[in-house]
């Protein structure tokens, strides 16, 4: 992994073109705006001044959920994601939120896992794809 990193937040429309490429490339790119994308924050990992990984965190009532959590497929594999994703922990948890939570692909449990987070019960299919929702009560 290249050290030479920084993660900063970002406005919505930043994260638009890496959301589309990575979770939807089949379907029009409004398809990865979200209603209320101005209501929340959105954070990008940059890898030598290219933004590779972006990640949406809305808190609500003392609980952060993020979204649109996507990290170019090249650079997929290298740990980029997952500095991301420890950083909107830390930040969900600055903010005072009891847990966070996510929809995750059914596929990607495993990897939401290994930062504590837990299957729920609740499932959800949207575009054909399994999702189900996982959360991480902080202590």
């Amino acid at each position: 992994m290249n050290r030479n990193h920084r993660i900063v937040e970002i406005t919505p429309e930043e994260t638009m073109a890496i959301r589309h490429e990575v979770m939807w490339p089949d379907k029009p790119s409004d398809y990865v705006r979200l209603p209320n994308d101005a209501e929340g924050k959105h954070y990008g990992l940059f890898v030598d001044n290219e933004m590779v990984s972006v990640i949406s965190l809305f808190i609500e009532s003392g609980h952060a959920q993020f979204r649109k959590f996507a990290t170019l497929f090249s650079y997929q594999g290298k740990g980029y994601g997952t500095l991301l994703l420890k950083e909107v922990f830390k930040i969900a948890q600055c903010s005072n939120s009891e847990k966070i939570w996510c929809n995750a692909r059914r596929d990607k449990g495993e990897y939401y896992a290994r930062f504590g987070m837990r299957l729920t019960d609740r499932t959800f299919v949207k575009g054909g794809i399994e999702y189900v929702i996982m959360e991480k009560v902080f202590n």
